[in-house]
């Protein structure tokens, strides 16, 4: 808190690699608010402030974008308040269900307020090759039984997927596996820093009742990653505030 936006991103825990030059942006981080949720192994994290000077700070933003840690579903809410108060379009980036609740949606079509969710796609992540895989076999006429995605990085996003609870939130995202039994894990490996290293296995079979077995290893920089993704997200609000067009908006960019 208190250094410029482009000096900020750069602390600890962020580990991202530096793919881009990011110029002294004039924009000075303050406080937020967490909901009395805590951030998994940052235990001087701060979120002190309040609804309305969220709101106040907001005033005059086009677009509220949400990374918030995977399972801080009541912090999110209360940036999704705080975006309705001061008018602005909400990108859902993260697990938290917002714009799967049809109450949030409908608040957001009431206000004329575009909202995008949830759980951001990566361009090229692990979920999207799983879909594609569970789409390949299941046309080709493998009837699925078995499916996993074991997935390993050592970013703040794994460090709060350690905690059961919002690790079932992410689960609610991903591959459900066509009728497959279906496992997804994330591992905490800090020396991955954001490297995300993925394990996809299906199981099934095909005619005659055939054995079909799919193994593949992924690794991609997972900021990188997402970064085309969300900004699309971001311009496709935008066009969506620009017009008028509140509530819900269809879109690829997310899994949900």
């Amino acid at each position: 808190m208190g250094l410029d936006l482009a000096d900020a991103i750069w602390v600890a825990p962020n580990n991202a690699r530096a793919f881009a030059e990011v110029p002294s942006s004039g924009v000075v981080v303050v406080e937020g608010l967490m909901g009395g949720e805590e951030v998994v192994g940052v235990p001087d994290a701060r979120g002190e402030a309040v609804v309305d000077e969220v709101v106040a700070a907001l005033r005059g933003t086009d677009v509220l974008v949400n990374f918030l840690p995977v399972g801080a579903q009541r912090a999110t809410e209360l940036y999704a308040r705080a975006a309705l108060l001061a008018g602005c379009a909400f990108v859902n980036c993260m697990p938290s269900v917002i714009a799967r609740d049809s109450a949030w949606a409908a608040r957001f079509a009431a206000a004329g307020l575009p909202l995008i969710g949830d759980d951001l796609k990566s361009s090229f992540g692990a979920t999207l090759v799983h879909r594609a895989l569970v789409d390949a076999l299941t046309n080709g006429g493998v009837a699925l039984h078995n499916t996993y995605q074991l997935l390993g990085g050592g970013n703040a996003d794994f460090l709060n997927l350690q905690d059961p609870a919002r690790l079932s939130g992410k689960r609610a995202t991903k591959v459900a596996g066509a009728g497959a039994a279906a496992h997804v894990s994330a591992a905490y490996i800090p020396f991955l820093e954001d490297r995300k290293v993925a394990y996809i296995r299906l199981e099934g079979e095909g005619f005659g009742g055939s054995p079909v077995e799919v193994e593949v290893r992924m690794s991609v920089e997972d900021s990188p990653s997402a970064a085309g993704n969300v900004l699309d997200a971001v311009r496709q609000a935008k066009a969506a505030l620009d017009t008028g067009t509140g509530g819900v908006l269809p879109t690829t960019l997310m899994k949900s």
